[in-house]
């Protein structure tokens, strides 16, 4: 059983052997994130859920940053379908 339901969406359309995707695995923080920033709106002084947030954003950062190098099409289309901003090119 998939604990997440947004995990189980990637996984119907990928190979079920692709967890390790770049696009799984950004999918998967994206979802966290989600779920930590709807907590942290009822809990503002819970400050090691802010701080596992920040971690988990960095990594999402560090992967997006690794795929737009990579292959830029399928950062677009990860970007759109996640409906997340674009990081800004330093």
């Amino acid at each position: 059983m998939i604990k997440n339901p947004f995990s189980a969406i990637i996984l119907k359309e990928e190979n079920k052997d692709n967890k390790g995707s770049v696009e799984f695995q950004v999918a998967g923080f994206t979802n966290r994130i989600r779920r930590l920033t709807s907590h942290l709106k009822l809990h503002k002084k819970d400050y090691l859920s802010q701080r596992g947030l920040r971690k988990i954003l960095g990594k999402r950062q560090r992967l997006l940053a690794y795929l737009s190098k990579k292959d830029r099409v399928r950062y677009k289309e990860l970007i759109g379908w996640l409906a997340i901003r674009e990081t800004k090119i330093r």
